[in-house]
């Protein structure tokens, strides 16, 4: 279950020492890209790291990775354990989320970290990442509507959610593309709070004139791990012969990703896969599915009809996503994805009520609970045509999972035209 609060997770870690210092990193969207540029970053200037992210993608323990590595599973399973005992011991009653987040700061005192980059589960000011003790740097990205029921109904609500990781004299880096409300209230908030505010755009540094082909999510979410990277470590912050090499070479599965499923199918040409799970991340979705996908294979006013394969989570509003991602003559197969460990207050939407906010002039299937199921579909639908496998970060976990108990590691292809850094 969600429950947010701070007084649970700072009696599990009462005893435990901090002596790495953190950037903390909340926001809508662009969270996890933000927080794997920083450990490209801090692991190619050799700066002892660890980074917690959440959700996992495909293991519990892949959450937590040090220096740039996923913990050992052997690993995980030891401090976890050590925290569940102690959560047993004191009647913490602590929440999921909270024991994984006690884990991954016993892990990164145990590995002597200099930093860890820490990305905030839910909304800010009340998740159990607050509890940090020293953070040299905060940064908040785009805002936008996502967990309402929880975090407030206006985006002014949001905003002063995602605004309580602020700290005194903690500067605090931000999207300088969020609107004037947001803005507003993280001026306020700054005000209150004592933390130097900086907004910040993608500019004309070496950095950025160096890596031309970022889309314009990516090289915002570049620009505000770069300027806090800037003020975190300044002796390094203008390192471009190492900084850009360790960027070109990371990637972050999900996110746009060109995976091989002819290990599962028939199919031999690759799938977009991308955890687009509201308007906004969907937004960007969209955006390259009609520069990439849609018009690859047709006349330049003619539109390249999809084939999708999608899930979402239970409650979930898919009104505003559907609009942004589907065109007439777009065939839907609609799954559910399987339960995620860990965390069993996540259940998938019912595929027949994803189905029912499709609109009606695209092709719909409902596959069920059968992945498998839905990618035959799918991709006998599509035949060559593009297809997409999108709405939820859980249906992407289910989708690596599945491949990697059939794919060799040499047929995860990273020289397809549509591969992107993130």
């Amino acid at each position: 279950m969600i429950e947010l609060g701070l007084a649970r997770i700072q009696t599990l870690l009462q005893r435990t020492p901090q002596t790495w210092k953190a950037i903390h990193v909340a926001g809508t969207n662009g969270k996890g890209s933000i927080c794997a540029y920083l450990e490209a970053m801090l692991h190619a200037n050799n700066i002892a790291c660890g980074r917690f992210t959440s959700p996992h993608l495909i293991d519990r323990w892949d959450c937590i990775s040090i220096n740039a590595r996923a913990v050992p599973e052997t690993k995980f399973r030891h401090f976890e354990n050590l925290v569940k005992k102690r959560n047993e011991d004191l009647r913490v009653g602590a929440t999921e989320f909270e024991l994984l987040t006690a884990t991954a700061f016993e892990i990164f005192e145990a590995e002597k970290v200099e930093v860890g980059v820490i990305e905030v589960g839910l909304g800010g000011r009340l998740d159990a990442t607050n509890v940090l003790k020293e953070k040299a740097v905060t940064i908040i990205s785009k805002i936008g509507f996502d967990h309402q029921a929880i975090l407030g109904n206006t985006i002014e609500d949001i905003a002063l959610q995602k605004a309580g990781i602020m700290q005194a004299g903690v500067p605090c880096v931000v999207d300088a593309s969020n609107s004037e409300p947001v803005r507003l209230v993280f001026d306020s908030h700054s005000l209150q709070t004592g933390a130097p505010l900086k907004y910040v755009s993608p500019g004309p540094s070496e950095l950025m004139k160096s890596l031309k082909s970022l889309r314009p999510h990516q090289a915002q979410n570049l620009a505000l791990a770069h300027e806090a990277f800037r003020l975190a470590y300044p002796q390094f912050a203008e390192s471009v012969g190492i900084l850009v090499p360790a960027i070109r070479n990371m990637s972050w599965p999900g996110r746009l990703q060109m995976v091989d499923i002819q290990a599962l199918t028939s199919r031999k040409e690759k799938v977009l896969l991308d955890g687009a799970h509201n308007p906004q991340s969907a937004e960007v979705l969209a955006a390259y599915v009609n520069e990439h996908l849609r018009h690859c294979a047709s006349p330049a006013k003619q539109q390249q009809p999809l084939i999708w394969v999608l899930a979402a989570s239970k409650g979930k509003d898919l009104g505003e996503i559907l609009k942004l991602l589907l065109r007439p003559g777009d065939s839907v197969v609609a799954v559910e994805f399987g339960p995620v460990d860990g965390m069993p207050w996540v259940q998938p939407m019912e595929s027949e009520e994803i189905l029912k906010q499709c609109p009606v002039d695209v092709t719909k299937h409902d596959a069920q609970k059968d992945l498998a199921a839905a990618l035959d579909w799918a991709s006998k639908t599509a035949d060559k045509s593009p297809l997409v496998i999108a709405g939820s970060l859980y249906l992407v976990s289910d989708v690596l999972r599945l491949l990697r108990g059939h794919v060799t590691s040499n047929s995860q292809d990273s020289s397809c035209p549509h591969k992107e850094t993130i």
